[in-house]
């Protein structure tokens, strides 16, 4: 005991409380040690438990770490705008040899994209999402860019695009981030986002396909088809046959098709049972918003399974998702009737 007192140990109530005189800190990699300013000196073990250990996981959002002229490790908070030597992550720090978790992680319906990818350090990845300049798909580019990711919009309106862009870098003026022209409704525009793409010499890990239509009256696109068919699943068709090369050589990679849990509400085939090529792209006497809209998600849903048959042994994964029941976003925009369902559904739905 009285060589717990001479060390300062005997006040401290817990095993993990540091003793007085001494000081947590962590090295850039994210090891621990300990400094006795008493002694001025520093060591990998705590005082009190031998323990040695680590800090879990990335720094949460918003925070950034640099080293200051005597190569001490400092943290910037660019919320509170302040810094700090403390690791933010000290609070969660595991043992040198931890026990492998037997559960895993669990997320459901109130989970962000940012607690999703919280720890995840997506530095040297490209991205590029469609429709990334509003709802889903701005939370996606959002949440990749403050990551670490470099993150291109693929955005119909370019000033919208470039609006979303400075709303990413206000929040954190280092993401990379840049809007690039993608007309669905134009496979011409399709072609001409791949070739510029590709002029870039960039790899290219994350391909989301975002945007879609909802509920617009019937018109044909510069290509002669219909547009709720050609936007949500003909134009993202064509951009990955184009952008595939990319893929393959960035492997492990991954396309991502935002589809929805409504695809099981149509059907695609004749009575006979074969594909009926009239239905995906319907004539005005027989088209219908809300069913143009299933098959183009069912569409979607066949397309992602077969890419990933195709692509998976060469290092390419493709996934379809549905984004959660009743999500509210801009989807509703195109006519007054189904923006007026979603403001009385309003009160039940998830927000971005």
């Amino acid at each position: 005991m009285a060589a717990l007192k001479y060390a300062g140990l005997e006040d401290t109530d817990s095993e993990e409380e540091l003793p007085p005189g001494w000081e947590e800190r962590t090295t850039k990699d994210g090891w621990v040690y300990y400094a006795n300013h008493l002694e001025e000196k520093t060591q990998w073990e705590h005082p009190k438990s031998g323990k040695r250990k680590r800090v879990a996981g990335g720094l949460p959002y918003g925070w950034e770490q640099e080293t200051d002229e005597n190569g001490q490790v400092y943290f910037v908070d660019h919320i509170n705008k302040r810094t700090t030597y403390l690791d933010p992550r000290l609070a969660f720090t595991v043992e040198d040899n931890p026990v492998k978790p037997t559960t895993r992680q669990k997320y459901d319906g109130n989970s962000t994209a940012m607690e999703i990818l919280q720890g995840r350090d997506l530095s040297g990845r490209v991205a590029v999402i469609t429709g990334a300049n509003s709802g889903i798909g701005f939370e996606t580019a959002k949440s990749l860019a403050l990551h670490g990711a470099y993150v291109i919009l693929a955005c119909r309106n370019m000033s919208r695009g470039n609006d979303a862009v400075q709303r990413i870098l206000t929040e954190w003026h280092k993401a990379k981030v840049e809007a690039m022209t993608l007309d669905l409704a134009s496979l011409h525009s399709v072609q001409l986002f791949a070739e510029a793409f590709k002029s870039k010499n960039m790899p290219l890990h994350i391909l989301i396909c975002n945007a879609a239509i909802f509920g617009v009256p019937w018109c044909l696109t510069e290509d002669d088809l219909e547009s709720t068919f050609q936007v949500n699943h003909l134009g993202h068709f064509y951009l990955v046959q184009l952008l595939e090369d990319v893929l393959r050589r960035s492997s492990p990679a991954r396309v991502v098709v935002v589809s929805s849990e409504s695809h099981r509400f149509t059907e695609i085939k004749d009575n006979s049972g074969k594909l009926d090529f009239s239905l995906l792209s319907p004539s005005k006497k027989e088209y219908w918003a809300m069913l143009a809209y299933n098959r183009s998600k069912l569409c979607n849903i066949l397309f992602s399974n077969e890419l990933n048959r195709r692509l998976a042994p060469h290092g390419v994964t493709s996934n379809a998702v549905h984004p959660g029941n009743m999500m509210y976003s801009s989807l509703h925009r195109s006519w007054w009737v189904y923006t007026l369902l979603f403001t009385l559904a309003r009160p039940f739905t998830k927000s971005m």
